[in-house]
């Protein structure tokens, strides 16, 4: 992975929803002005629009939107070390109410957080709007890449293949 892919509008874009659809649970940092990372929490991202920007269900009273309500800069990291697929992410992000992206995005799922569903008074989306973001993707499964690694510890030379590089949307 000498060589970084750097992708730029729609390639971004594309690029970047496959990354977030094969992982889907982010570490989604907020406060970035603390900077002392308790204010990261475990979020689902529902979909990746067609513009590059992520979107969220969230409780309009939780401490998630009240913290963008103060600074709208947020951190994503998505991790999925099975598959070899990392992906760090920053953008600015809003709270939006919205019953139509509401029923465009609704699983069954979602109504384990909004006991009435699509109608729950403090049911809220979240939507980041992607500035930058860097990816490591390895090809290949964990075993494949764990000989792989051994083999490039005895002949010096890295037989580990993947991508990594950054995305603009």
């Amino acid at each position: 992975m000498d060589n970084p892919t750097n992708l730029r509008g729609k390639e971004g874009v594309e690029k970047l929803k496959d990354l977030v659809d094969e992982i889907k649970i982010c570490l989604f940092a907020t406060n970035l002005k603390a900077d002392n990372g308790s204010t990261s929490r475990p979020m689902t991202a529902q979909e990746v629009d067609a513009e590059g920007n992520i979107w969220f269900f969230s409780a309009i009273d939780s401490d998630v939107n009240k913290e963008i309500a103060q600074y709208k800069q947020v951190q994503l990291f998505f991790s999925n070390p099975e598959k070899n697929i990392y992906l760090t992410l920053n953008g600015n992000a809003e709270i939006i109410i919205n019953s139509y992206k509401v029923d465009e995005l609704w699983s069954p799922l979602v109504k384990i957080w909004f006991k009435e569903g699509k109608e729950d008074p403090n049911l809220s989306l979240i939507k980041v709007n992607t500035k930058d973001a860097n990816y490591w993707d390895a090809d290949g499964n964990k075993m494949v890449n764990f000989f792989k690694l051994i083999a490039s510890a005895v002949t010096g030379k890295n037989l580990i293949d993947g991508n990594h590089g950054t995305l603009k949307v």
